[in-house]
């Protein structure tokens, strides 16, 4: 029984390890709730509750801390971070410099001084020069776009 706890320890110990492993490296707040389980897990353990009791620990430990800590994360940390040129695009009205049509493969717009190649998001749709359009979504390099209606 005691050789059977020492591997369930170096268990929740390696989860624990592992766990903030994963958060340095990703530096996004994937992991840490998941850590504080593993830690009150291993603490459990090593008070010698038996490993239901640790089980249901990691979980609740877990979710609590899911819950309860992530929005205030979220709001508070990396609050400086500025949106991204892919992120920025999406759902600004673009002017269209070059015929779309997605079945000749052409369409061209310029955004934010970057020539773009543009796709409509229904492949039956064309789109005029300088007419304009709402971006939608970037798949790869392209943008695709709908017909602009004002809202």
């Amino acid at each position: 029984m005691v050789m059977q706890d020492s591997y369930i320890t170096i268990a929740w110990l390696g989860l624990l390890i592992l766990l903030l492993i994963i958060e340095i490296i990703t530096v996004g707040l994937t992991s840490i709730w998941a850590a504080g389980g593993a830690l009150a897990a291993l603490i459990l353990n090593i008070l010698g509750l038996s490993l239901v009791w640790q089980i249901v620990a990691f979980f609740v430990v877990t979710f609590v801390l899911l819950i309860f800590t992530r929005p205030f994360a979220v709001r508070f940390i990396n609050t400086q971070r500025e949106k991204t040129n892919y992120e920025g695009i999406i759902g600004k009205t673009i002017r269209i410099a070059e015929r779309v049509d997605n079945m000749r493969q052409t369409g061209m717009a310029v955004v934010n001084g970057q020539e773009w190649t543009v796709r409509a998001q229904e492949d039956q749709e064309i789109l005029e020069p300088e007419t304009l359009a709402k971006v939608v979504n970037i798949s790869g390099v392209k943008l695709i776009v709908k017909k602009y209606e004002e809202e």
